[in-house]
C-alpha cells in the first residue's frame, strides 16, 4: 500500500514538472475544424463558374465587383464574431412556515374498565386524560444571489459546414500566450446568412447553441487552483 501511495506521489510529480520554466503550447492548428473547411470549401454555388465576359460588367454580383459583398457565404469563409456580454441578475427570495398541533384523549368511563384501570395505575395517572400530544414546527429561509458580468471581445470565426436549411455552422478559436499563461477564447455555433451584416459581423445573440469559451491555462492558473491532494479529500470526506 505505500508502495503505490508513493508511485501515485511521484506521477503527480511528474507531470507538475514537466511543463517547469516552460511556456504553456499553443494548440496545433494543422488539424483544426477551421483548416479543414477552408482546405475543402465543399461543393460551389453554382455549377457554372460564370462566364468570362461577367468579370468587365459593372453590374456583376461577385465578390470583386462593385456592387458585390463581403459577407461569408460558403464553407471555409470568415466571419467575425462580437462578443459584448453585459448581464445583471439579482434574485431574491425568503419563505416563513410555521404549524402548530395539539391531540388529547380521554377515557372517563367504558363499562367500568377506566374504574378498574385506576386503582392499577401509578399515582396520579388517570384514564380521564389517557393521550395527550402537541406538536409545533417552524421553518424559515431566506437567499440572495446577485451576479454581474462583463465581456467584451471581438473573433474570427470561420463556417465550417452549411446545414441544410441554410444556416451556418460557425467555430472560432483564438489563443494569446503573455508571460508564460495563455488565454483561450472558443466560441461555437449556427448563424443565419441573413444576420450577418455587410461588414461581416455577427453578433453573439444572433448566434444559436452559441458556446462561448474564455479561459486560460499556465503559471498564474495552476497557482489558482487547489493542489491534487485537496481536490482527493474534498472528494472523499463525507462533511
Amino acid at each position: 500500500m505505500k508502495r503505490v501511495a508513493i508511485l501515485m506521489m511521484g506521477l503527480a510529480a511528474c507531470g507538475q514538472t514537466t511543463g517547469i520554466n516552460a511556456p504553456p503550447p499553443l494548440t496545433p492548428v494543422a488539424e483544426s475544424p477551421e483548416l479543414v473547411a477552408m482546405q475543402s470549401p465543399g461543393l460551389p454555388l453554382s455549377l457554372d463558374p460564370g462566364f468570362p465576359a461577367q468579370s468587365a460588367s459593372l453590374w456583376a454580383g461577385g465578390r470583386d465587383s462593385l456592387l458585390g459583398t463581403s459577407r461569408a457565404e460558403t464553407r471555409g469563409d470568415i466571419v467575425t464574431v462580437i462578443i459584448e456580454i453585459d448581464d445583471r441578475a439579482e434574485f431574491s427570495n425568503s419563505s416563513d412556515r410555521s404549524r402548530t398541533g395539539s391531540e388529547t384523549m380521554s377515557m372517563p368511563s367504558l363499562i367500568g374498565i377506566p374504574q378498574r384501570l385506576n386503582g392499577r395505575l401509578p399515582d396520579g395517572a388517570t384514564m380521564e386524560s389517557a393521550v395527550g400530544l402537541n406538536s409545533d414546527s417552524s421553518f424559515s429561509g431566506d437567499g440572495k444571489t446577485s451576479r454581474n458580468e462583463k465581456l467584451t471581445l471581438r473573433v474570427a470565426a470561420t463556417v465550417t459546414d452549411i446545414l441544410p436549411n441554410g444556416s451556418f455552422a460557425i467555430e472560432g478559436r483564438q489563443e494569446l500566450r503573455l508571460n508564460y499563461e495563455l488565454r483561450e477564447l472558443v466560441v461555437t455555433g449556427f448563424v443565419r446568412p441573413e444576420d450577418i451584416s455587410r461588414r461581416n459581423e455577427i453578433l453573439y445573440d444572433k448566434i444559436a447553441a452559441a458556446r462561448i469559451s474564455y479561459g486560460g491555462r499556465g503559471q498564474i492558473t495552476n497557482v489558482q487552483q487547489p493542489r491534487y491532494g485537496q481536490r482527493v479529500v474534498d472528494a472523499v470526506l463525507p462533511f
